[in-house]
């Protein structure tokens, strides 16, 4: 197992420069990443091509587009962000101000999946620099081509004290969890998101997990069901399903599921044409371990549409699953690809209690025409975050912090929550030499009560 102490040193010594915390560096690396980024879109789209099957389209608006536009807020606001900003104090402390000074944590770790290995390395990354860390980037083996063209890139524009890739497989990620970095920042499953919170704990080190969990989407029987039917389409199917946030499985009243279903079938064939095999732009599954595990769940209830799949292009088209219950194994775990159950409700209290008594979804989407019917979901459900009439959307806002809640995750990042959660906020008290409050201090006759007519 490979040491890393050296490079964690090496960036403890470029922190105490203090050149990080200089805004206007800050500003310039940013800058640096949105020229590395848009010189290099095709080398970017073509190893995405290679590890994934992404197409140019899917390459640029869930990799590429959604970083690009995540600089250019932060770009807009860090200087704001970064400044040490007053805040209100109270009666108790009459003759002090009060300030909170952001400050970076330090050296950090960012460890990156396979399902967007390019956005979800990236993204964080952003928030890091803005908040003036150090930073060792982690990304995923299982897809090597971008893995290596971010290893190359970065090792172009910036000098590893300062940012840097380090590849490999389990065994890398176990040895940089050996060290002592300032924060840890990981996206990936609740299983391996355990596993870092267990090794941060042994240095108390603070993270942000990104993890996921079986996010339910719910149509209402007052929806709009061709908008419905097309919204979950696109945000179920991209990226062949391999989505933190992909609605996990459906929840269709029993008076609309008949009709709902002949229009998402439409709609598939609409977007996705009605053989993914021939149209070669399809996201293919990651690897074939990941892609037997999702044909295993071909055989839980009746494949309504599609159920098809090949191997040797690791390709599995769209499916529809129909009479579906918790019991089947579909329902055990997080599907991650393109295989969507469906199950169906007559009464809405009894369709919440069962989400509910599973762990806390990282997204809800909803679709109805009702604010009565959308609020009692909100109020009675916990999630990370999600839609009403869409999906998936609410993570391309910079002004949205998005994050999970209980096993589906810990922390929120971007936009400012990026820059936030990767600052600590360093809270300073000036207190004026004028004069000095006498009752403060105990030898002070009558002390007490003088204190009690300021807290009451």
């Amino acid at each position: 197992m490979e040491n890393y102490s050296e490079l964690v040193t090496k960036q403890r010594q470029f922190l105490k420069t203090g050149k990080t915390k200089d805004v206007s560096f800050r500003i310039q690396a940013l800058q640096d990443l949105r020229k590395l980024i848009r010189t290099n879109e095709k080398e970017i789209m073509s190893a995405l091509k290679k590890d994934l099957n992404k197409s140019e389209f899917d390459s640029y608006i869930t990799e590429i587009g959604i970083v690009l536009e995540e600089i250019r807020f932060t770009l807009k606001h860090v200087r704001k962000w970064a400044k040490p900003r007053k805040v209100k104090t109270g009666i108790a402390q009459i003759g002090s101000k009060s300030y909170i000074y952001p400050e970076p944590y330090g050296v950090t770790l960012i460890i990156s999946p396979w399902n967007y290995p390019f956005q979800l390395a990236i993204a964080p990354l952003i928030g890091a620099v803005a908040a003036g860390n150090c930073a060792m980037l982690k990304p995923s083996e299982l897809t090597p081509e971008t893995s290596k063209l971010l290893a190359v890139l970065i090792s172009q524009t910036f000098p590893e004290e300062y940012i840097t890739v380090v590849e490999g497989a389990v065994e890398t990620s176990q040895a940089l969890l050996q060290e002592n970095f300032d924060y840890i920042f990981f996206t990936g499953s609740v299983s391996i998101g355990k596993v870092i919170m267990e090794a941060a704990a042994k240095n108390l080190t603070p993270v942000t997990l990104e993890l996921g969990g079986k996010s339910p989407c719910i149509v209402h029987e007052d929806a709009n069901l061709k908008l419905a039917a097309k919204r979950l389409a696109w945000g179920k199917f991209l990226n062949a399903g391999q989505t933190c946030v992909a609605p996990d499985y459906l929840y269709v009243h029993r008076g609309v599921k008949n009709e709902f279903l002949k229009e998402f079938v439409s709609v598939i064939n609409e977007l996705y044409s009605d053989n993914v095999f021939n149209s070669g732009t399809f996201t293919k599954i990651v690897s074939e371990r990941h892609f037997n595990r999702l044909v295993g769940f071909i055989s839980d209830g009746n494949v309504y549409y599609g159920g098809n799949d090949d191997l040797g292009s690791l390709t599995i088209e769209p499916t529809i699953l129909d009479k579906i219950s918790w019991k089947d194994s579909i329902m055990q775990e997080e599907i991650f690809g393109p295989i969507l159950p469906v199950l169906d409700y007559d009464d809405a209290e009894e369709m919440v209690e069962k989400i509910i008594a599973r762990p806390k979804p990282l997204a809800l989407y909803l679709f109805s025409e009702s604010s009565e019917f959308q609020a009692s979901i909100l109020n009675q459900i916990s999630f990370g975050g999600g839609c009403i009439n869409d999906t998936v959307y609410h993570l391309s806002s910079p002004y949205l912090p998005f994050g999970g809640v209980g096993e589906s995750g810990i922390g929120a990042y971007h936009g400012k929550g990026s820059f936030d959660v990767f600052s600590h906020e360093k809270s300073i008290l000036k207190q004026t030499t004028s004069f000095d409050l006498p009752f403060r201090y105990p030898n002070r006759k009558n002390a007490l009560k003088q204190i009690k007519r300021f807290i009451k």
